[in-house]
This record gives C-alpha cells, sequence and structure tokens, in this order.
C-alpha cells in the first residue's frame, strides 16, 4: 500500500490501483511506485522526483504520479514536489529493501572491460547523447496501451543483477536480456517517435522510443537499425533486428526501460510471459 501525504492539507491517503494500462507496481530500488496526489483541482500537476519531471495520469477523477525509483534509491521515505494551482506540496512513498544477485561475466575483448584512452574519447560524447535521449521530456496526457513483448526469447540476464566483468565490479544491469539468433525481428512494445539511433561503445546498435512523459524505452545490443530518429512509431512495428554489437557474449536484445530518466524494471510495463527452458531465474 502506497501513502500520499499532502503537507499543505497533512491529509494521508492510501489506495490500491490496478488499471489494465498502468504499470506494476514495486516498491523497492528499480521499482514504480504509483502515488495518489491529495488534490483538488482539474488542472495537470507538475510533480518532481529527484529534479525530475515525474509522469501524472487522471483515473476516476484522482491525480495519480508514476515514479520511477532509482536503484540507488536509499529505504524508507521518499519524497515527490508537488506543483498544483500555483501551490506547492510534498507527496511522500516508502521504499522496500530488495537485494539483486550478483552475476560474474567473462569479457574476451578487455577493452568492453577497460577501455583504452581512444575509447573514452568516443564514450564520452556518446555518454551524452544517451542521457539526452533518456531524459526527453515529451508531454502527453496518457499512457501508451499495456506493452508487447519486442521478441521472443531466453531471458539470459534480469534487470538489477550486479554485475561483475573478469573479476571486476561494474554497475548494475539496467535492463533484461532476451537471447534470439542474429536477424530476429525487434517489435516496439508500444507507439511513440524514435528519440534516436546510434552505435555506441558498450551498447552497440541501439534505438530509443519515446512513449511519452519522461517513459522510454531502449533496445540495445542490435544488428541491423530499422527506423530513424524522429519517426513515428506504431505498437508491434519493426524497429530493428538482434544482434551481438557492443559489449556482448552472443547475440542478444538488452530491453531497457527508462522512467522519469531512472531505469528500472521492465517486466513491471510487460504482461506476464511463458517461461521458456534456460531463463535465468531470481
Amino acid at each position: 500500500m502506497i501513502k500520499a501525504l499532502s503537507i499543505a492539507a497533512c491529509i494521508i491517503i492510501s489506495m490500491t490501483v490496478s488499471a489494465g494500462d498502468l504499470p506494476q507496481q514495486s516498491a523497492v530500488p528499480g521499482g514504480v511506485v504509483i502515488v495518489p496526489l491529495a488534490l483538488d483541482t482539474t488542472s495537470k500537476p507538475l510533480v518532481k522526483y529527484k529534479y525530475r519531471q515525474v509522469m501524472v495520469v487522471q483515473q476516476d477523477q484522482q491525480w495519480l504520479a508514476i515514479v520511477g525509483v532509482p536503484l540507488t534509491a536509499k529505504i524508507g521515505s521518499q519524497k515527490l514536489t508537488v506543483i498544483a494551482d500555483g501551490l506547492t506540496s510534498t507527496a511522500l512513498f516508502e521504499i522496500e529493501d530488495k537485494q539483486y544477485p550478483t552475476q560474474h561475466i567473462t569479457i574476451t575483448n578487455k577493452r568492453k572491460v577497460n577501455p583504452n584512452k581512444l575509447d573514452m574519447d568516443r564514450i564520452g560524447p556518446e555518454s551524452i547523447k544517451i542521457k539526452q535521449a533518456l531524459r526527453h521530456w515529451t508531454e502527453s496526457d496518457d499512457l501508451p496501451p499495456q506493452f508487447i513483448w519486442p521478441i521472443e526469447g531466453r531471458v539470459s540476464g534480469l534487470f538489477g543483477r550486479r554485475r561483475v566483468f573478469n573479476d571486476q565490479p561494474r554497475r548494475p544491469h539496467s535492463g533484461m536480456d532476451i537471447a534470439a539468433p542474429t536477424g530476429t525481428e525487434i517489435h516496439a512494445p508500444a507507439g511513440g517517435i524514435i528519440r534516436d539511433t546510434g552505435d555506441y561503445f558498450f551498447n552497440g546498435n541501439t534505438v530509443f522510443i519515446d512513449h511519452g512523459q519522461g517513459l522510454v524505452t531502449m533496445f540495445c545490443h542490435m544488428d541491423q537499425i530499422g527506423v530513424e530518429a524522429g519517426q513515428t512509431i506504431q505498437q508491434g512495428e519493426v524497429i530493428g533486428t538482434v544482434g551481438m554489437t557492443g559489449r556482448v557474449t552472443g547475440p542478444h536484445l538488452h530491453l531497457g526501460v527508462s522512467l522519469n530518466d531512472q531505469r528500472v524494471e521492465p517486466r513491471l510495463f510487460f504482461p506476464e510471459r511463458q517461461a521458456v527452458e534456460g531463463d535465468e531465474q531470481e
């Protein structure tokens, strides 16, 4: 149960949201929290979390903030800043602990673990470009329909795993990996705008789809990219094919979901998939 506190009115509201188009809730680092806002206004409020604008939708005359929680979030109370009708208030929600397992991976191309100076000269500008795509804000009043899976395949890497490459700790896994043969078509999980594409040192051939209000999906290690920046895409359209570009050990799709510029658990946005042999387990 999520608590929302309006400091201006000192009112606490708790409710459960189960709309089909809303993501599943998971009040943990790397999760998504749906926070009811104690507001009596017809005007859409502006909500920020960690200085980033947050998705806001209305359901049954109730304003809801859909918040992506970073993997680095501290356990306990988190604060939203809410601006409505010229007044500023605060909404609070609670985060519980979750321990993600550690995954050890051997990379034969050692430069993909310890880049040289020339590699770093490339990685710097690429990082800026990636951040720009993930931080882009497209105003919208609606959520996209429930996502569809972009490919079928074996889950070879789950979100949040603490990655150790060649015995060297690195950042946690920011998406989920789905293994599939090179050339497998990748389908857009929902409609949106192709915010950017590129060939990156670590991520390989990559596509970003902007679904509005800070919700961006990311597809990495592709073989072929079949779309261009600025293009409008519909749910189910082919955006490219599976490959093994960038830092990989085999052909697969890295599927990432970013909400208010926080990488969150992709499975919260998708219908439950049927397990296949060889899926990585929790």
